[in-house]
């Protein structure tokens, strides 16, 4: 391909290194001699649409060094649905830039814009290649091992059910039980990442509601009462998107965004959260809290795991090599090269979008327990070399006190 310019988007929600992997692509399209020039899209495609680009070869190499470990999406985001009247207005732009490399960052969704900018450039005599680079804290990608964003926010959970958890144990006389609540839609893998928070069996957390098992209310109840008599106290942990057995939400909610996803919690609908606490509270006649942090796991940079900054710059680098090596349609993927706890490494590859946008990437059965309630150490071992060790406090042992003797 001819030297042309490259345009770059983040689009979703983001992550806590999702402005890494914008440093990646930016500093690797400057240092190609492929491209001229590295443009940027103001607030996903609709700053194509709308004109407003940026040229992100003006910013200074310190702005792009400090980007790496910036939180949030720096060129802002978009949850625009393309539709087919789109796709002309975006290819005059194209044509009006000279653009000829396409890199988004992003999810599914992001994923499939890309792959129909593309096709659809094609179809119009315009040679365009895309690149996808994957971004998505809930770790549903298709076709790579884990997300960069992932590990970032499952330490967030991890260290946030770790440190509320102590705080349940200790407030037991108050409240019977507390629940945290994830992001993430229909795959369980934040909220089973708070199992790295436990280090004894009467540990935080002890019951995990995964969205790739249903919930069964009674059965729920059941064990919430075992748990209870056991321990004190309850801690629980849920995705936001867990359904009954006929698919309905356990959040009650029934309002869908413009890419057809239920919004939980939306328009009055009670969060899943508050449905648990609820539930409890009705059965038991218990008082408890719940904690809902929403977007905060996305947007934790001093929770950031180093693992996660630096395979997302990567990432952001190995799609510009991609596009200008004559590679397209691809979203890079990380592989893991070993799966040893003590020797994790990963490497690099690629899966074309149409897989991506496709196909979704629920927990497996092999990483959930039996009772569909917990993790098994297979999972544990998948995440602890992503998440990194977490703090270890102190226990007191509660030795029973003598009284003193008088003489």
């Amino acid at each position: 391909m001819q030297r042309a310019n490259a345009l770059v988007g983040q689009s979703g929600g983001p992550t806590s290194v999702i402005n890494s992997s914008l440093a990646g692509v930016v500093e690797g399209a400057l240092q190609s001699r492929r491209i001229d020039r590295i443009l940027g899209m103001r607030f996903g495609i609709e700053g194509v649409l709308n004109d407003h680009l940026v040229d992100l070869g003006k910013e200074s190499s310190s702005t792009l060094n400090r980007l790496r470990r910036t939180p949030s999406s720096a060129l802002g985001s978009s949850r625009l649905k393309l539709t087919d009247e789109h796709f002309p207005p975006i290819l005059d732009q194209l044509r009006r830039y000279n653009i000829r490399y396409l890199f988004m960052i992003g999810g599914n969704d992001t994923m499939d814009t890309i792959h129909r900018l593309a096709e659809y450039a094609a179809q119009n005599d315009w040679d365009l290649a895309g690149v996808g680079v994957p971004k998505t804290v809930d770790n549903d990608l298709f076709g790579t091992d884990h997300t960069p964003g992932y590990p970032s926010a499952a330490r967030y959970v991890a260290l946030s059910v770790q440190q509320a958890g102590l705080l349940a144990r200790d407030m037991q006389k108050v409240d019977q039980f507390v629940i945290f609540q994830c992001i993430g839609r229909s795959a369980g893998w934040l909220p089973a990442a708070a199992a790295l928070a436990r280090t004894n069996p009467e540990d935080a957390p002890h019951i995990l509601l995964l969205p790739e098992r249903p919930f069964d209310q009674q059965r729920f109840l059941d064990h919430v009462r075992d748990v209870h008599a056991a321990h004190g106290f309850v801690s629980i942990v849920c995705g936001e998107g867990i359904t009954f057995a006929d698919g309905r939400p356990v959040s009650a909610s029934d309002v869908r965004d413009t890419f057809g996803n239920v919004e939980f919690g939306a328009m009055g609908g009670a969060s899943v959260a508050v449905s648990l606490h609820q539930m409890i509270s009705k059965e038991f006649g218990w008082r408890g809290e719940f904690q809902i942090p929403e977007s905060l796991p996305m947007c934790a940079a001093d929770r950031a795991v180093k693992l996660d900054v630096r395979e997302a710059y990567r990432c952001g680098r190995r799609a510009v090599r991609l596009a200008t090596h004559g590679v397209r349609d691809v979203m890079v993927t990380i592989e893991r090269a070993a799966k040893s706890r003590k020797a994790y490494q990963s490497a690099f590859g690629t899966i074309p979008l149409q897989e991506v946008a496709v196909h979704a990437r629920p927990m497996p059965d092999e990483f959930i327990a039996e009772s569909g309630f917990d993790v098994t150490p297979a999972f544990l071992d998948y995440v602890r070399p992503l998440v990194g060790e977490l703090p270890a406090h102190a226990q007191l042992r509660y030795k029973p006190a003598k009284p003193s003797r008088r003489d």
